[in-house]
């Protein structure tokens, strides 16, 4: 018995490491192939030829040609990339103000009607994207801001996701600790400040770190709101720099994943405890 255990282990490992190389092979290509030259990215993925591709995962001789033609020779990709910062920080650091105020109240507050509105939240993010599109394309016209970034950073500070995602996380601490804070005659905004948000800490780290990776890879709102080319995030531009320039495709991508690879990293511990705590998988 304790053997078909371990070798159903085993087995198990397996099936897991297979499935990890599976899904790191093309970020591992795409990082070898951006230390690669020019000539070399050309040659690997030459098909104009009848030949089998040979192509080399490993660089035959590192080389930061690529990037320095991406980000010295060439501004419009850090124009495009501070255009994403200047998207996803607001909706990042808007959506935790909003998502804690409004956790706050469906947590401590008693109003009439709480898990009733609560329930529309639920509703509202389970709708996909494509449905909210055309209201929320309505509403900015109407706020005369429809070709401007506040039509993407709006709706995103308002998203349900992080209210949800908190209230759960609010909903898991010890009652008596905000009862005792009460008792003590403290109000709503040194209750908020002092004894849930340092509690919330975990939960307030996925929120931001999940928020940053949904919102750093937005296409469909910078396409439909975002008309000007010089103003557009580096998103959809991805997909223009791999017009003849394969190297500078693969240079660019790995550029682009970096700042949200390295946050993770640093925070996969909040990410992971902040997650687990609301009983979501």
């Amino acid at each position: 018995m304790m053997r078909d255990k371990k070798a159903g282990t085993k087995i198990s490992y397996v099936l897991f490491l297979m499935v990890a190389v599976v899904y790191l092979a093309p970020l591992a290509v795409t990082l070898s192939n951006s230390f690669m030259s020019k000539w070399e990215v050309e040659k690997n993925y030459d098909t104009a030829s009848d030949r089998y591709i040979d192509m080399n995962v490993i660089p035959e001789k590192v080389t930061l040609s690529q990037y320095s033609q991406l980000l010295i020779d060439s501004p419009v990709y850090l124009n495009m990339f501070w255009n994403s910062v200047k998207l996803v920080l607001p909706i990042v650091f808007g959506q935790l103000i909003v998502s804690v105020l409004a956790a706050y109240a469906f947590t401590v507050l008693k109003f009439r009607g709480k898990e009733v509105v609560f329930l529309f939240y639920i509703i509202v993010m389970l709708l996909p994207l494509q449905v909210t599109l055309m209201p929320n394309y309505i509403v900015a016209d109407w706020l005369n801001i429809k070709e401007s970034y506040l039509a993407i950073i709006l709706p995103a500070v308002f998203n349900p996701f992080g209210v949800f995602l908190l209230r759960q996380y609010m909903k898991s601490m010890p009652p008596s600790y905000i009862e005792a804070a009460q008792m003590d005659g403290a109000g709503h905004g040194r209750i908020l400040w002092s004894v849930v948000l340092p509690m919330v800490k975990p939960g307030l780290a996925a929120v931001a770190m999940l928020t940053l990776l949904d919102y750093w890879n937005l296409i469909d709102q910078a396409v439909v709101f975002i008309q000007e080319a010089d103003k557009q995030p580096l998103s959809t531009f991805l997909a223009q720099i791999n017009s003849g320039e394969l190297g500078l495709a693969f240079a660019g991508s790995t550029f682009y994943a970096v700042p949200v690879v390295l946050i993770l990293f640093y925070g996969q511990d909040f990410l992971k405890k902040g997650i687990a705590i609301t009983g979501m998988k």
